[in-house]
């Protein structure tokens, strides 16, 4: 992984945690989430609300298309979540449409090479931020 495709993935991971943060939420932003640091697994944000635990995977991508992630990232994100308490998701900033989209870890595909696929079919459907945030301050 390149330099650049790192700063501009840093570039997106703060973009979202300034925005919870401005939501009100508590937010912790992983410095380590892209490190090589093998032993504990850091996701790239969690955020708090009242004891509402959201657990995140920041990617982004210019326009709407497939997302393929690492086995071991998925598995690694869904153990944190299930060790907090708390709801996993990946949430992708569609820079094109200037938004951002939220999808449940229950939603990704299997790929036959075993790692997982976020498709640009459930990416169209999938619930805009807003409305998990709104969604969360309602059950708090």
């Amino acid at each position: 992984m390149g330099v650049v495709y790192r700063r501009r993935g840093f570039h997106y991971e703060r973009e979202l945690a300034r925005m919870l943060y401005r939501e009100g939420f508590a937010v912790i932003r992983a410095p380590a989430s892209g490190s090589r640091a093998k032993r504990v697994f850091y996701p790239d944000i969690v955020a708090l609300y009242k004891k509402n635990i959201l657990v995140f995977e920041v990617k982004a991508r210019s326009e709407l298309c497939d997302i393929y992630i690492e086995r071991e990232k998925v598995e690694r994100l869904r153990d944190f979540a299930e060790r907090s308490g708390g709801e996993a998701y990946v949430v992708v900033k569609i820079t094109s449409m200037g938004e951002w989209r939220v999808v449940p870890l229950d939603q990704l595909w299997e790929t036959e090479a075993g790692n997982y696929r976020v498709s640009k079919f459930t990416l169209e459907r999938s619930a805009k931020l807003e409305e998990l945030l709104k969604r969360v301050r309602r059950a708090a």
